[in-house]
């Protein structure tokens, strides 16, 4: 059964639109109160990122699962992976997320969390739905929700964050900046990398409710780079609006992406079995030389759907531990539930104290391969299979690219458009070799109608 609401990550759209809406909101509340409670009283924590519309769906979060008979713990602006764990310590019967991750500020969304801190599997987001689709019914006025604030949301979290790494190691003598992308994690990343020893330098830490992501954080890194360079820092950390994304920066304003960041994390763990059993999980979207790079230190590697649920899903399905995307989403499962920011970064930050070498030292055993996507708009759906011009001109790139090189056509899962990627070692080449395939998706798409 396909879900009408839900996607990879929740449900998200601009505000104001039917399903970012008070009114759906509040209905969403009730729905997701009947169907995560369970039929008990049960607590629901909600969190927030910096947007301004977090006010107004908090508020119909918060009414709708009053109306359902649940409880419900106010956290403020959170980190998403700060709720997961929180849902976990209060044990409670989910986490509510409102947050539109990178997203700019007029987009929001609400995602949810089981009461183990990961993310609902799709039967249950399908429950979900089918009480949208029925009248809402409110409890007896003796039976309705109350809602509490926790005050001491953000000091559990910090406290949280500095445990995943030993108690004996600091970050004394480390400069770092520190990009809070002017969203949920301004108020608690600054503090833990402090808190543990190091001389911190904070940008994007004044959210006003409408710049949040704007020209900085985990999507717009330069800024991040330029401040490491000019404050001469050791690295610098941009994690996105909601703190589950991780880019890192280098002393020389290089960005590391999430797929480097994994490397360096496997890099440090690989002779430790108890910490590090299996291997790691990245994407279809991972880069080649990642998959090289772990090859290389005999490390097993997979790759799943694009998106963290498909990589939590391969995680568990192995029986491993760390995975994750380029774009940062990088999970440590031994440290916590879900993808988390501040964790990552600290994980990335424990192999350059353990072993005295900088980011950009650690960096150069993965040698990135060129990448290249083109995005190919359709007017009507088509099978990439049954064309033969495609299937040709794939066969010709991959021929010529052998081992040293990967081509991936996938449709988009939000746009109708199919995405054409090559990568390889000259960038010249993988340049051509995609927009000769794109082409032949163009022909195929004209042939179609």
């Amino acid at each position: 059964m396909t879900r009408k609401y839900f996607g990879t990550d929740g449900i998200r759209a601009k505000v104001g639109d039917t399903v970012m809406s008070p009114d759906f909101i509040l209905k969403l509340g009730w729905a997701a109160g009947k169907v995560l409670a369970n039929g008990h009283r049960g607590v629901v924590l909600i969190g927030k990122d910096t947007r301004v519309s977090g006010y107004m769906l908090e508020s119909s979060l918060q009414a709708g699962l009053s109306a359902a008979g649940v409880d419900i713990r106010l956290l403020g602006p959170m980190p998403t992976p700060a709720v997961a764990y929180l849902t976990r310590t209060f044990r409670a019967s989910a986490g509510i997320v409102i947050s539109a991750s990178h997203n700019p500020f007029d987009d929001n969304g609400v995602k949810f969390f089981s009461g183990e801190g990961v993310k609902l599997p799709d039967d249950v987001e399908l429950q979900i739905e089918q009480y949208l689709e029925q009248p809402m019914q409110v409890v007896p006025s003796g039976k309705l929700g109350k809602a509490k604030r926790v005050d001491d949301a953000t000091g559990r979290y910090i406290e949280f964050c500095k445990r995943t790494i030993p108690s004996s190691e600091a970050l004394h003598g480390l400069k770092l900046v520190v990009d809070c992308a002017n969203g949920a994690s301004y108020n608690s990343a600054p503090y833990v990398f402090r808190e543990l020893g190091a001389e911190v330098i904070t940008i994007g830490a004044s959210p006003d409710g409408f710049n949040i992501n704007r020209d900085c954080g985990a999507t717009a890194p330069q800024r991040l780079c330029d401040a490491v360079v000019s404050n001469q820092a050791d690295l610098g950390i941009a994690l996105d609006g909601d703190g589950d994304r991780l880019i890192m920066a280098d002393h020389r304003g290089e960005v590391v992406d999430g797929d480097e960041a994994l490397y360096i994390i496997a890099q440090g763990r690989r002779h430790d079995a108890t910490a590090f059993p299996g291997g790691v999980v990245g994407t279809l979207m991972s880069n080649l030389g990642l998959e090289i790079a772990l090859r290389n230190l005999d490390i097993p590697f997979e790759r799943a759907k694009v998106g963290d649920r498909y990589v939590m899903e391969k995680l568990l399905a192995q029986g491993w531990t760390l995975g994750g995307e380029s774009s940062g989403h990088i999970i440590c499962l031994d440290r916590t539930s879900t993808g988390d920011g501040i964790v990552a970064a600290l994980q990335v930050l424990h192999v350059v104290v353990n072993t005295g070498r900088s980011l950009h030292d650690l960096k150069q055993g993965m040698q990135r391969f060129p990448q290249k996507l083109v995005n190919v708009p359709l007017s009507k759906k088509i099978d990439l299979n049954g064309s033969e011009t495609v299937r040709a001109a794939v066969r010709d790139v991959e021929g010529s690219l052998a081992d040293r090189g990967r081509v991936l056509l996938r449709p988009s899962g939000t746009e109708p458009l199919i995405r054409v990627m090559v990568e390889g070692q000259e960038e010249s080449l993988v340049d051509r070799y995609a927009e000769q395939i794109a082409d032949a998706v163009r022909e195929a798409a004209a042939a179609a109608g």
